[in-house]
């Protein structure tokens, strides 16, 4: 028996296609960012790290819920031997951040002595990216870095050494690739900003 791929891009589904306007909840948004810039910013990204960490092991340090499809499609870039392990932590509750920043789920994987790659989607105040980077920090790793596919300068609450960026972007509230609102958008390839 012979099976014939059929791409899906040839199935119309029109959750895939850039729409004009989304509803999320009681929130409207607009297109912001196509799904082809987002992955060339992770492929760009990628190409950074295969290269500063070629000859080591590095373990991805993935931050759910937001990152998880950043991450996923990292790490189908990368070139070199690598692991990845979850922490999930949360400090939003509806578009903003509340400064409070909680860890749900640990990691299980002893971090001493190993390369770190925080993987997050987006950092803008920095509450939780500090309180992460101290957290795995007192595990004494070899080295820390954080790898974030978007960065919101003019939010930083704290001095952040971010050596990894895919796109800089102004403070709007955006939804897609991961992000979300109160659960609603994480599914979109295509990012969206709130109207």
């Amino acid at each position: 028996m012979r099976y014939i791929w059929a791409p899906f891009a040839k199935r119309p589904n029109p959750i895939w296609m850039l729409q004009s306007t989304i509803t999320l909840h009681d929130k409207q948004f607009t297109p912001y960012l196509p799904a082809q810039q987002v992955m060339a910013a992770v492929q760009e990204l990628a190409g950074r790290l295969n290269q500063d960490y070629a000859g080591k092991q590095p373990l991805f340090v993935a931050v759910l819920n937001g990152s998880f499809m950043f991450a996923s499609d990292l790490l189908k870039e990368m070139l070199i031997p690598c692991e990845i392990a979850f922490i999930r932590v949360a400090s939003y509750e509806g578009i903003s951040s509340t400064g409070r920043v909680r860890e749900i789920l640990g990691l299980q994987e002893d971090v001493a002595g190993r390369d770190l790659i925080i993987v997050e989607d987006i950092v803008d105040t920095g509450h939780t990216m500090r309180a992460l980077l101290e957290l795995l920090g007192a595990q004494k790793p070899a080295s820390l870095a954080v790898a974030t596919l978007f960065l919101k300068p003019e939010c930083l609450q704290h001095e952040l050494d971010i050596r990894y960026v895919g796109l800089t972007i102004p403070n709007d509230f955006i939804v897609g690739y991961g992000l979300d609102y109160d659960g609603l958008g994480r599914n979109y390839p295509d990012v969206y900003k709130a109207v």
